[in-house]
């Protein structure tokens, strides 16, 4: 589907002087993000493409944006850096693209929080709030190039979950400002428990503008990489790690099959040992130290994120969570894709174990070290040799059923089947008043269907 193009032309002559861009190169970019990661994805979005770009600067261009295309009936999806894995940005019905990343401006920052713009570089963010001695409490892999709305919008957990829980867990946000899409376009702004009807919602139920985030003290804490010979003794010295309340912002457990895409650290990450990559806060690095020797492990690096790049080596946190992924497509780009999983609560290591055991060169495991509603959550997203979409979710069946983990399934683009597993009334509510005609990224939540839309 795709709107006229008399119905374009007249959708950018109400918008005035707003930014805009139809050349055919900025609309394939700004139409993809990373769902090549996932071959099932790939093959249903490619070719997928918007039909104009346009580009606020203020809320208040955004307001006019949302009053045209509700006027028009025009689809608009939301795009902030396009990190994003599974299609979030990819506009399925063309339309409008409302790129957000020249609303950008930090508003505010005071003792543990900070207000800016949805399209502001979490980067950025991270520069600014710095200068006041504070830090993110979480942030993606991919801080570079996305937005601080983005990851709002798309975005679950993080390098810092193992300390702040995930991101919807209370506080991390705790303020989202939103604009509507109808005629004359309300400004809603969003407190407490109430942010949760935006939060991951994939953009279908508003435009966030603006948001708070919360910050903590900075720590200069010190990249470390520890080396063991066998899975086992990683795995368990990071749960263990993690219950005597050693102070990280960071630990991923990666088994040595991964070895051969860190070609940076060859030298640290020898492929016939196995790793943990952490961010351990300088009072907790011998205590840490004692912990990985007990199990057997050894230190290679612990060195503050100031000396790490001045040596050339990546911090920590781009060999962990998604950036292993994208590690590994790296170099074998057309060999493997993806699984995102969730394991039973207590951790038992030795599920793993088996997993690995029986899943051989189909799967190369790493596991993430979090919290969830305040208790201890581990994940893994380990690397999958494509072979078959059957294949696919043969194994995460086996997942489901005879290990009892649960797998946030990152090959398709509705919010409920990637996530949530069931459709969130509350966002639903929310997108009838946000979103009256239902033309916000249209097709990637089922909790809507054409009837609820006003005519």
């Amino acid at each position: 589907m795709s709107v006229s193009a008399e119905t374009i032309s007249a959708f950018c002559a109400d918008i005035g002087d707003i930014a805009i861009q139809d050349q055919d190169r900025v609309l394939d970019l700004k139409s993809k993000d990373y769902y090549w990661y996932s071959p099932i994805l790939k093959e249903q979005l490619d070719g997928k493409i918007g039909q104009v770009v346009v580009i606020p600067t203020s809320e208040e261009e955004v307001i006019t944006i949302a009053a045209a295309a509700a006027k028009h009936r025009i689809p608009v999806t939301v795009r902030g850096g396009g990190t994003g894995n599974y299609g979030q940005c990819v506009p399925m019905e063309g339309g409008i693209i409302l790129d957000m990343t020249k609303l950008n401006r930090v508003l505010e920052i005071s003792d543990g929080r900070v207000v800016c713009e949805a399209g502001a570089r979490i980067e950025r963010v991270e520069t600014a709030v710095s200068e006041t001695g504070q830090m993110l409490t979480m942030f993606p892999s991919t801080k570079r190039l996305a937005t601080i709305g983005g990851f709002m919008s798309g975005g679950s957990g993080g390098i810092g979950s193992l300390r702040n829980g995930m991101l919807r867990d209370g506080g991390n946000v705790n303020y989202v400002r939103v604009v509507t899409l109808e005629e004359t376009p309300q400004v809603i702004e969003l407190h407490g428990a109430d942010i949760l009807k935006v939060q991951h919602a994939y953009g279908t139920n508003g435009i966030i503008t603006a948001m708070d985030y919360a910050l903590m003290p900075t720590v200069d804490w010190q990249h470390t990489i520890v080396l063991f010979d066998g899975y086992d003794a990683a795995l368990a010295c990071a749960k263990e790690a993690q219950e005597d309340g050693i102070d990280a912002f960071l630990m991923t457990v990666v088994e040595r099959r991964f070895a051969r895409f860190y070609k940076r650290l060859a030298a640290h990450f020898p492929s016939d040992r196995d790793a943990i990559f952490a961010m351990i806060a300088p009072e907790d690095v011998d205590a840490f130290a004692a912990k990985v020797a007990a199990h057997g492990g050894s230190v290679t690096v612990s060195r503050s994120l100031h000396d790490l790049e001045a040596a050339k080596l990546p911090a920590t946190w781009e060999c962990g969570w998604n950036h292993t992924t994208l590690q590994a497509l790296k170099h074998e780009r057309d060999t493997w894709t993806y699984l995102q999983i969730a394991y039973p609560r207590p951790f038992d290591p030795a599920l793993a174990l088996r997993q690995q055991e029986r899943y051989g060169e189909e799967l190369y495991f790493h596991h993430e070290m979090a919290r969830m509603d305040g208790d201890i959550q581990i994940f893994a997203l380990p690397i999958l040799r494509w072979t078959s979409r059957a294949r696919t979710y043969e194994i995460i069946d086996e997942m489901e059923r005879l290990d009892g983990c649960t797998v946030f399934d990152p090959h398709v683009i509705t919010i409920e089947d990637g996530g949530m597993k069931e459709i969130d009334t509350t966002q639903i509510e929310f997108k009838k008043l946000a979103d009256p005609h239902g033309l916000m990224n249209p097709g990637k939540t089922r909790g809507w269907t054409a009837e609820m839309a006003k005519s």
